[in-house]
């Protein structure tokens, strides 16, 4: 439930559409509804501004089927990340509204219109195509919370002429995130072009001595360019949850 559904309620309750009981029945599960094999947190949208998300990975295809069935019941939109193309299969064979993005792993099922928000828009800069199933991950949770994403790919530092051509893109977002693997060396470069709140993303994309994500994570922590956020390795998500907490600070 969010806030605009609470107030409709309330007010049903005030103009007699709805009596006390019927309110208490539709609020009976509200902090959370325990299903066996998970504890829905049904008033995460009115304490975080967004919905409760679900994390794909480890769950088994019976868990998924009776977490999204609980919570489409209600009539809202559902967001599942880290999710592998035969459990994706699957479920959109059991909602076929669902939709499967195979690069950023990620199922979707809107049954409400998502409404725009934010004070303007998130760019999700990925440095390379090898960066972009990070960065889609990012660009599609932010699309179902609300947020106009600008993608702007494949401008890392070793074409750093490819960067500055898409600058523009950069100074109007109200947040930036910028995924990069490698040596980590392109939310320094970015930090160094602009105000606005920066959300450095690593990759575990390397060769070598990477280690898996660990040498641009550290490259990051320790950037020249002051003020950067960053978030662990590979986390799109994360990093467009910090960036959806950003962009909502003022606008409502």
């Amino acid at each position: 439930m969010n806030q605009r559904e609470l107030k409709n309620l309330l007010a049903a309750v005030q103009e007699g559409s709805l009596d006390i009981e019927g309110a208490l029945e539709r609020l009976r599960d509200l902090p959370f509804e325990d299903i066996g094999v998970a504890m829905i947190d049904h008033h995460r949208e009115l304490r975080h501004g967004a919905p409760e998300i679900i994390l794909g990975e480890r769950k088994s295809g019976p868990q998924l089927e009776a977490i999204i069935t609980t919570m489409a019941g209600r009539g809202g939109n559902i967001l599942v990340t880290r999710l592998d193309a035969e459990k994706a299969a699957a479920l959109c064979g059991l909602f076929p509204a669902a939709q499967y993005d195979s690069e950023a792993r990620t199922l979707t099922l809107i049954q409400e219109e998502i409404i725009p928000r934010g004070r303007g828009p998130v760019a999700v800069v990925a440095a390379g195509t090898s960066d972009i199933p990070v960065a889609r991950e990012a660009t599609i949770t932010l699309r179902m919370l609300g947020h106009q994403v600008d993608e702007v790919i494949d401008v890392g530092v070793a074409g750093i002429h490819r960067l500055f051509a898409r600058a523009q893109i950069l100074h109007r977002a109200a947040v930036v995130i910028v995924v990069a693997g490698m040596e980590g060396a392109l939310p320094s470069v970015v930090g160094g072009m602009i105000k606005t709140p920066l959300i450095a993303v690593p990759t575990s994309v390397g060769y070598g001595t990477s280690f898996g994500g660990v040498a641009a994570l550290l490259g990051m922590l320790n950037s020249c360019a002051s003020g950067i956020t960053v978030v662990n390795i590979d986390n799109g998500f994360g990093a467009a949850y910090a960036a959806h907490r950003i962009n909502i600070q003022g606008s409502e």
